[in-house]
C-alpha cells in the first residue's frame, strides 16, 4: 500500500464467505497525524474495490455484512469535545446513478473529554445461543465522577502572588494557577456539551429483541482520553441497508446525535478485545486504575498497571461473567500505550504482551496453559478457523511462529501404519 502513501497496515478482516478482505492502514504525515484509510480489496483477481477514509487510524472498521462495513470519521468540537461519525460504506463503490448510496451515516455520538470512539466491531446476536437479548438502556453511563473542582478557588487565592524572594516559589504557583484554569476551562466546556446534548440527542430505537439485530461494538470514554469504556449500540435490520436518502438530504431537525444502548466501565485502559466465536462472550485487554482513583483533569489519566486483566463479559446480559484472566504484562505508560490483538476459539483464548511472550487459556477453566516465546513485543495472535489447536503469533521481532499444541504433535509425528497393499508388495520383490 505504499503507492496509497500509507505508513504501515494495522488490521485486517475477511467477510463472512471469504470472499473480500478489508484492509486498515494508517497514512504517513505527522508524528501526532490520527488518519488513516480502509481499502476493500477482492479475493478472485486481488483487485482493490474501493478505499475510504478513516478517523481515528483507530478505529480499524469492521464488516457489518458480506458486501458492506463500518468506517469512522471525527469532528472536533472544542479542545476537548469531539463527535464521532460511523458511516455504513458499500463495498463495491462504482455504482452507476448518483442516486444510489455507496455512504450512508449510521450513527453520530457525542465524545466528552477528549475521549474518541476507536476499535469498532460488530457482534452477531443471531449466533446466541438464545435470541432473548435485553440491553438495560435505563443504566447510568458508567462510574460518574465530579469533574468539578471544589479547591480552585483556594488555591488561586494562595497563587494570588510571590512573598518577596520567593520567586521560584511564586514561579510554581503560577505554573499550578494555570494548570487550574485550563482544568476549569475544560470542565465548562464538558458541562456545556453535556446541557447541549441533553436537547439534541435521541433515545435509542425500542425494538423487540431480534436474531437479526447486531451489535456495534468499541471503545469510549467519559473521563478522558484514554479508552477506559465500552460503548454498545444496537443495529436494527433496516439500518443495516443502504436505502434511504441520499447522503445529504433528509437531515432536517432530527436530534443531533445517537445515544448508546449501554455502556459497561473497566475502569482502566483498554488495550484489546476480541469476540467468541458464538459472538455472545466479549474478551477484553485492560489495564487497571488504582483502586479509588478520580479523574480530576481530562488530560491526565490516572497511572495504569503493569498486569493485562483478561475480562470476560456476557453480552447477552451485559455482566461480567469471570474473573479476570492474568499472566501477561505491559509496559508503556498511559500516553504511548499500544493495541494487542487478542483471539478466541472454543476452547482457548490467546493473546500478545508486551513481556515478549504469546499466552494461551483454557476458556472453561481459567487456566493458563502455554507461554510462547518471542524476542520482542507480540502484537497480534490468531487461531486457525480450521484447527483451533494451530495458533499464529507476530511481534515486533519481525516474526510471525505457527505453534502446535503437543497434543496435535504427537498426532503428527506418530508413525503411520503402512497401506496393506503397499506391504504385501514389498514382500513379493
Amino acid at each position: 500500500m505504499r503507492p496509497y502513501n500509507w505508513s504501515y497496515t494495522q488490521f485486517s478482516q475477511f467477510n463472512q464467505d471469504d470472499s473480500l478482505l478489508l484492509a486498515s492502514g494508517v497514512f504517513l504525515g505527522p508524528h501526532n497525524s490520527s488518519s488513516g484509510e480502509i481499502v476493500v480489496i477482492s479475493l478472485d483477481n486481488y483487485a482493490l474495490l474501493s478505499r475510504m477514509r478513516n478517523k481515528p487510524y483507530d478505529v480499524f472498521g469492521c464488516w457489518l455484512t458480506e458486501t458492506s462495513l463500518i468506517s469512522g470519521n471525527l469532528h472536533r468540537m472544542g479542545d476537548i469535545t469531539s463527535c464521532s461519525v460511523l458511516w455504513l460504506n458499500n463495498a463495491f463503490q462504482n455504482v452507476e446513478s448518483e442516486n444510489v448510496n455507496v455512504v450512508k451515516r449510521l450513527f453520530k455520538i457525542q465524545n466528552l473529554n477528549a475521549s474518541t470512539i476507536r476499535t469498532v466491531m460488530v457482534a452477531d446476536c443471531g449466533r446466541f445461543d438464545s435470541p432473548d437479548l435485553l440491553l438495560d438502556i435505563s443504566a447510568p453511563p458508567g462510574r460518574v465522577f465530579d469533574l468539578g473542582s471544589d479547591g480552585i478557588d483556594e488555591d488561586e487565592a494562595a497563587a494570588a502572588g510571590p512573598a518577596p524572594g520567593r520567586t521560584e516559589e511564586g514561579f510554581r504557583h503560577l505554573l499550578g494557577t494555570r494548570a487550574q484554569l485550563q482544568r476549569a476551562e475544560h470542565t465548562l466546556e464538558t458541562k456545556a456539551a453535556e446541557l447541549l446534548a441533553k436537547s439534541r440527542t435521541k433515545p435509542p430505537e425500542r425494538s423487540v429483541a431480534c436474531a437479526q439485530n447486531k451489535l456495534l461494538i468499541f471503545t469510549t470514554g467519559c473521563l478522558t482520553y484514554s479508552p477506559h469504556q465500552i460503548g454498545i449500540k444496537r443495529i436494527l435490520p433496516h439500518q443495516m441497508t443502504m436505502a434511504g436518502p441520499v447522503l445529504g438530504e433528509g437531515r432536517g431537525s432530527d436530534p443531533f446525535f445517537d445515544a448508546l444502548d449501554h455502556v459497561i466501565d473497566v475502569h482502566g485502559h483498554i488495550i484489546g478485545m476480541g469476540l467468541s466465536p458464538d459472538n455472545r462472550y466479549l474478551y477484553v485487554n485492560s489495564r487497571a486504575w488504582p483502586s479509588g482513583s478520580v479523574v480530576a483533569d481530562p488530560m491526565q489519566p490516572p497511572p495504569i498497571a503493569e498486569e493485562i486483566d483478561l475480562l470476560v463479559f456476557d453480552l447477552k446480559t451485559m455482566q461480567k461473567v469471570k474473573q479476570g484472566l492474568r499472566a501477561h504484562r505491559a509496559y508503556t505508560p498511559n500516553d504511548e500505550c499500544f493495541f494487542i490483538f487478542l483471539d478466541v476459539s472454543r476452547d482457548f483464548v490467546a493473546s500478545g504482551a508486551e513481556d515478549r511472550h504469546g499466552y494461551i487459556w483454557d476458556r472453561h477453566y481459567n487456566i493458563c496453559l502455554a507461554k510462547l516465546r518471542h524476542q520482542d513485543v507480540v502484537n497480534s495472535v490468531v487461531f486457525s478457523p480450521q484447527e483451533q489447536e494451530l495458533l499464529l503469533t507476530a511481534s515486533d521481532d519481525a516474526t510471525i511462529k505457527a505453534w502446535r499444541s503437543p497434543r496435535t504433535v504427537r498426532i503428527l509425528q506418530a508413525p503411520r501404519p503402512r497401506p496393506f497393499f503397499s506391504w504385501f508388495a514389498s514382500q513379493r520383490r
